[in-house]
């Protein structure tokens, strides 16, 4: 019977994941919410991969990373040792065993943000030398084609992910509801841009069928749909009651961005469930009842 271990259950994405599937065993150096109902193994670090020996599975979810654009841009070498040391460790590792996929993670932010053409598709052409942390989710895809022969895998290219969390992030959403639920004066930085916003359980349900296909590569995952963050400022400020102001600074990114998502379709029987309005809602209510239980 085939048998999934994801790493990095405790993260933003990892524990919607698991709630969709109790039989994916957990695997990581912090405790999965209580909550779950799925085995969980702690792993200190990745020099300790022992632990996985006597585990029976032939899929590998992997979620160790950082998504932190600001702190990898600012920090010399976090790019690498979150985004580059862990996948190869474990990839390393895996590459003695019998696997059937492994999957991971990394941006749309790695097409050239100069010359692609709207909606992007896994053809158009990629430029990782924008910023450090591009050029750690390009070294992290190299790293994954370098094992090919031994790991089959995926690399899905995520659009802007959101959802509920109790964790502090440097997304926009749950930034954004975190400062609504706490703050008089709320603002951000630049409303006008457009990008390609999916819900993490959408997004969950999209991963648990692409990695049961036979298919290997890069694939993009989002919602083909353009929203701006002026139209999620607004959402949020018809939940919250709150005002949201734009600092209208520059904007370093395009302006519109959103990904074709025609081979995710072609390949699995997949749709998103929720429209912007609908996650932002859910995701609005469960931090809302996050905060109320501080």
């Amino acid at each position: 019977m085939s048998k999934t271990i994801l790493l990095g259950g405790s993260g933003f994405l990892g524990p919607v994941i698991l709630s969709k599937d109790s039989e994916i065993i957990s695997i990581g150096r912090s405790p999965i919410d209580s909550s779950l109902k799925n085995k969980h193994f702690n792993l200190d670090n990745l020099d300790n991969l022992g632990i996985l020996d006597n585990l029976d599975f032939d899929k590998v979810i992997f979620l160790i990373g950082s998504s932190n654009h600001h702190e990898i841009n600012n920090k010399i070498t976090m790019g690498i040792d979150y985004n580059v040391y862990p996948l190869q460790k474990i990839l390393k590792y895996l590459s003695n065993r019998k696997l059937k996929k492994f999957i991971c993670f990394t941006s749309m932010l790695l097409y050239d943000q100069k010359n692609f053409v709207n909606p992007v598709d896994e053809k158009q052409l990629i430029n990782p030398y924008t910023n450090d942390y591009i050029f750690s989710k390009f070294l992290s895809e190299e790293i994954v084609k370098f094992y090919e022969n031994k790991v089959p895998s995926i690399i899905v290219r995520l659009s802007n992910i959101y959802g509920y969390t109790k964790l502090v992030r440097p997304d926009l959403v749950p930034t954004l509801i975190q400062n609504v639920l706490t703050k008089d004066q709320v603002s951000i930085w630049n409303d006008k841009p457009k990008r390609d916003f999916i819900f993490t359980e959408d997004a969950a349900d999209a991963i648990l069928k692409l990695i049961n296909t036979n298919y290997t590569g890069v694939i993009n995952l989002g919602t083909g749909e353009m929203n701006s963050i002026r139209t999620i400022a607004s959402e949020v400020e018809k939940l919250s009651g709150k005002k949201i102001i734009s600092l209208d600074k520059p904007v370093s990114g395009p302006m519109e961005l959103t990904v074709d998502t025609s081979l995710t379709k072609k390949l699995i029987d997949w749709e998103p469930k929720f429209t912007l309005q609908k996650g932002l809602k859910k995701t609005y209510e469960i931090m809302k009842n996050y905060q109320q239980e501080k």
